[in-house]
């Protein structure tokens, strides 16, 4: 309901539906709508690193004067202000602020250092690492309203002050995190993926159809895809409804949760329940990557198109294994060894290895899987025969000259 921006040198503008501009608390006043950008004056000799706004708050990460953007951000604070109702200002009540007000706890004294925020509709989640070891282990903090479960606390209450995620693994560096309306999502250094909230983690809404997991909203963190690691993440991003994770160094991106008007870019308007590869344009290139004239020659023509075909080969194997496995297609994991090695591939055996190997859960996906398959099939024969009988017996009856 509200935009922010950052300008280049660190000031914070606002417009929209923004937080009225006074000091009292009761009663309660609309947000003023502003349509034009305008400077927030408590940051004016400060420079703002990053800002998150959910339905009616603002949350801001600021460091000093003249600190460059792409710096550490031992030296920041964090600011909140605006509407509080559900405690997503982590401020220990739930007062709406009109001006931008300190989470003391991450205050200078604390030893954490805040480096990445993001807001949904009524929570907020952040990440902070201890002053003396940037480089991790990570905490991921919420508040805010937790009804849903987006808050990872193993409960459905909300919380006015930030708490940890503790279900989250100690020693790893999380590299980004963000919210929808009603669930959050991080990423590690590792590749693996964490949500939690609405319909498991997924921010589907409440009326979608399952047909392949169980219904529920989830109140901890639940690993993505069983597992499944995704090569060098840069940052995982949320929709209202569906996330979006940045992977292999920017080139490529995986999506998932609710599809509704194309919104997964996986070439269809259904819900995804694991990562689908985003059928990029193949235009995407390295920067490293020379970038052809107009003139192309043959040999650069069939190499577009080969490109081009291994893209689409690599999302219909992405889409056929996740609808199998219940987890995205990795090169480097789910390639049989001896197809790697030889070219040779022994179907039965391979098959054999695999089931061995499954849990439980997986045993029960794949019979799932393959039980829908198989009556499918079967409607479709008797179908057929049907049809085949009816034909004869027309054909029969039909009068002869």
């Amino acid at each position: 309901m509200m935009s922010l921006a950052i300008d280049s040198v660190g000031g914070l503008w606002m417009w929209g539906n923004v937080p009225p501009q006074d000091s009292g608390t009761e009663p309660p006043v609309s947000f003023t709508g502003i349509p034009i950008p305008f400077p927030i004056p408590e940051f004016h000799d400060r420079t703002v690193l990053k800002v998150a706004c959910g339905d009616e708050h603002v949350v801001a990460l600021v460091g000093p004067c003249g600190i460059h953007k792409d710096n550490n951000y031992d030296d920041s604070v964090l600011y909140s202000w605006g509407n509080n109702h559900r405690g997503q200002l982590g401020l220990g009540d739930r007062e709406r602020r009109a001006i931008p007000q300190i989470v003391e706890t991450f205050n200078q004294d604390s030893g954490l250092t805040v480096y990445d925020i993001a807001c949904g509709a009524h929570h907020t989640a952040l990440l902070t690492y201890r002053k003396e070891t940037p480089e991790g282990p990570s905490i991921c903090w919420t508040f805010g309203f937790g009804e849903n479960g987006q808050l990872g606390h193993g409960s459905t209450k909300s919380s006015s002050i930030p708490e940890p995620v503790s279900e989250l693994p100690e020693h790893s560096y999380l590299v980004s995190v963000d919210c929808g309306l009603f669930h959050t999502s991080v990423v590690s250094s590792e590749g693996y993926v964490w949500s939690w909230g609405m319909e498991r983690g997924l921010g589907l809404c409440p009326d979608v159809n399952f047909t392949e997991v169980e219904a529920g909203d989830d109140s901890v963190p639940r690993k993505i895809s069983g597992g499944s690691k995704f090569r060098d993440p840069v940052q995982v991003s949320c929709g209202a409804a569906h996330t979006v994770l940045v992977a292999n160094g920017g080139y490529k991106l995986w999506s998932w949760g609710r599809g509704r008007n194309g919104v997964l870019g996986s070439g269809d308007v259904s819900d995804h329940y694991v990562p689908t590869l985003v059928f990029w344009p193949n235009e995407l290139k390295s920067e490293k990557e020379e970038v052809p004239d107009a003139e192309k020659s043959a040999s650069t023509e069939e190499m577009k198109r080969l490109e081009s075909k291994l893209m689409v080969m690599e999302r219909y194997a992405s889409i056929l294994h996740g609808s199998i496995f219940g987890k995205p297609f990795n090169e480097e994991e789910d390639i049989p060894y001896s197809l790697r090695v030889s070219g040779y591939f022994d179907m039965g055996k391979e098959w054999g290895e695999m089931l061995e190997s499954a849990d439980k859960s997986q045993l029960m996906r794949l019979q799932a899987f393959y039980v829908d398959m198989i009556g499918r099939v079967k409607d479709k024969v008797l179908q057929r025969r049907i049809q085949e009988i009816m034909k004869d017996c027309l054909q029969s009856s039909a009068p002869r000259h």
